[in-house]
Order: C-alpha cells, then structure tokens, then sequence
C-alpha cells in the first residue's frame, strides 16, 4: 500500500507548521483535491464532522484517517493519500477534554459504502504492520519514505 501511495502521488510532506487540525485536514487532502478525487465540499464534511464528533478521525497515537460520508457529493472518485507532518497536529476534544496527536494523516476518499470499507481495512491492515508507524513517523521526507517503502516492500 505505500507504493500505491508513491506511484499514484499521493504522498506529501509538509515542512511548514500549520495552524490547526483544521488546517492540517485542508492540507492532507489537497493531493486529493489536485487530482479531482474530492472538492471543497468533502473537505468541508469532514472538517465538520470532527466539530461535531470530535476528533475521531485520530484513530491511534500519531495517525488520523480523515474521512466524511462513504456517499458525499464531494467524492468522485475512490483514494487514499498519506501526508506527514513536521510535527504533530493538536486535536483537542471539547466533549471529554481529551488531547490527541497525529502527525501522519491517511485521508480517504470513497464513492460508494462497499469502497469505503475496502479503504478503511487495508489501511488497517497496513498500519498493523509491526514498526511501520513509528519507522513513518521518524522520516522527513519523500527520500526517507522511499526507504521504509522498500523496507517493508509493500
């Protein structure tokens, strides 16, 4: 799955700090939006889903999956994208006063329920990989990310 994430370029390295998750998410889907996956509206979704919800998209330590509605008028196509950021992104929630941080974002993008699924097991799948987080976390850049890549041939 990392090398569909490089052959398809949908791999991206932010040096710059970003201000908020908020901006983080606009972010880590503008592969996606660059490629015409997904416009503003499915950003816009899932941005409001974590204000509602709070942040459940950081689904363990360092990792967010953004994602919106499986049938969103906002997704054209089906993908996922991996960015990494800098440094960590503060996602602080308002319902349980419980702070969470990512730095890797896996954004998904699905056009129907049965492709949504499918993104979200094989991303699972991926991201149990025993040493993967942490070997993707401690890279810097598209170079390193090609190491781990081969690393871990998948």
């Amino acid at each position: 799955m990392l090398k569909y994430f490089y052959d398809n370029n949908l791999v991206n390295y932010v040096d710059k700090d970003v201000s908020d998750w908020k901006d983080a998410i606009q972010v880590s889907c503008s592969d996606l939006l660059d490629q015409g996956t997904i416009n503003q509206t499915y950003v816009d979704e899932i941005i409001d889903c974590v204000q509602e919800h709070g942040p459940y998209i950081v689904i363990i330590p360092q990792v967010a999956m953004p994602h919106s509605s499986e049938q969103s008028a906002g997704v054209f196509g089906t993908a996922i994208s991996f960015t990494k950021f800098k440094t960590p992104v503060i996602f602080e929630n308002t319902l349980d006063d419980e702070i969470k941080e990512a730095s890797l974002f896996f954004t998904l993008a699905a056009k129907n329920p049965d492709e949504h699924m499918k993104n979200i097991q094989n991303l699972s799948e991926l991201l149990m990989i025993d040493g993967l987080v942490d070997d993707l976390v401690a890279t810097k850049n598209v170079e390193d990310y090609q190491i781990i890549m081969n690393k871990y041939n998948i």
